[in-house]
């Protein structure tokens, strides 16, 4: 598609840089996105793939906009209250960029639609907040062959990763089912720090830009995580498993799997599992260890860390060797994971739930708080 006098100086900025140009700029303007969400994550994506000039932008939403959502959703403001998300964020990228093609689907992003849907669009940009719609959209980008730009984010950290690229791993690969239900806290019961999404979502519409021009390295076979409270960025390896249900050579599952069930907890009986508290505080743990009780602390901060400050008893497993080392540890004992100040930590738990260490626990404050509330003879760094 040709560029309109009126996008060659709106895109002056890009077309400067020989990554990009006016062929890059032209490329832009033939892709189709689609998000799935106009939340937290969805928000600053859909704002700066609107600003680059991505032609065709389709927005899977049916929520209303609530007080709530304004402390992070940035695409709404006071006056959206009680609109349709759609309604306000159409406007709102209009605005933003009016040659850009605006797609409002107004559906529930379910089995029935999720494989037309991701078939009509080039990237899809996972801006999902529970577990069912992340596995319904990592099967209908494998089974598509759309690469799935995925984004999370929890209390104070973020995730990012491109799934479901020729040649690299799904989501699957990493966590081939749900977790069990109520094991993981969701960002209602746990919070999200306002400026998160902000930058995760940013993350995701870059990888997607980055994808539609074919430049840089994406963030396929590589998940990104992000502490906010460190300022950190982390990486970690993944390879594509070659048992994978979905994307291995010989899939056992052939279509779309549906986990509400799964994924929604159950009403309390007296026969179920108690699922514990997602975080204990320090002040807790160390009437454990007077006490006697037994279980495991696993600090997952680096060698260079755990020299300079260290709990008596504690067993190292850096962030980055974990998912190695899962074997190490029996999936009934309770763990408490800790790190510096809690968001290293709080990923490793969540990890560790999913993969059926269901007793895993976060230390509240790492042990910086440790240091502070408990023992000063730790030193403080």
């Amino acid at each position: 598609m040709s560029l309109t006098p009126e996008e060659l100086r709106r895109y002056g900025r890009h077309m400067v840089m020989p990554e990009v140009g006016r062929e890059g700029q032209e490329r832009l303007k033939e892709a189709s996105v689609l998000l799935v969400g106009a939340g937290g994550l969805g928000s600053p994506a859909a704002l700066y793939l609107a600003a680059a000039g991505v032609g065709c932008l389709g927005l899977v939403e049916f929520d209303r906009v609530e007080v709530t959502n304004l402390q992070r959703q940035i695409l709404y403001g006071e006056s959206d209250i009680g609109r349709p998300k759609l309604e306000s964020a159409s406007s709102r990228l209009a605005e933003i960029n009016p040659h850009v093609e605006i797609r409002a689907i107004d559906e529930r992003f379910d089995a029935s639609n999720a494989i037309d849907l991701v078939s009509e669009f080039d990237i899809v940009v996972d801006g999902s907040d529970n577990f069912p719609t992340r596995y319904l959209v990592n099967d209908a980008c494998v089974l598509a062959g759309r690469p799935n730009v995925f984004g999370s984010v929890l209390r104070f950290e973020g995730q990012v990763s491109v799934f479901a690229a020729p040649g690299g791993p799904c989501y699957r690969c990493l966590f081939p089912e749900p977790p069990p239900a109520g094991s993981v806290p969701s960002c209602a019961e746990g919070g999200v720090f306002g400026v998160l999404p902000g930058i995760i979502g940013s993350l995701q519409a870059h990888e997607a830009i980055k994808l539609v021009l074919g430049i840089g390295e994406a963030l396929v076979g590589r998940f990104l995580v992000f502490d906010g409270l460190e300022l950190q960025f982390r990486e970690v390896a993944l390879d594509k498993d070659p048992e994978c249900p979905i994307c291995s050579p010989d899939p056992v599952q052939q279509g779309l799997v549906t986990y509400d069930d799964v994924c929604t907890p159950e009403p309390e009986e007296e026969t179920m599992t108690e699922v514990l508290p997602f975080d204990v505080a320090v002040d807790e743990v160390q009437a454990w260890r007077e006490a006697g009780r037994d279980f495991v602390l696993l600090d997952v901060r680096t060698v260079m860390e755990f020299g300079i400050a260290s709990i008596d008893g504690a067993t190292l497993v850096p962030l980055n060797e974990l998912q190695e080392r899962l074997e190490e540890f029996d999936r009934e004992a309770e763990i408490v994971v800790m790190c510096h100040h809690g968001p290293r930590s709080s990923n490793a738990v969540a990890f560790m739930r999913h993969r059926g260490f269901g007793r895993a626990r976060n230390l509240a404050g790492g042990i910086d708080a440790w240091s502070r509330q408990v023992d000063s003879a730790v030193p403080r760094y």
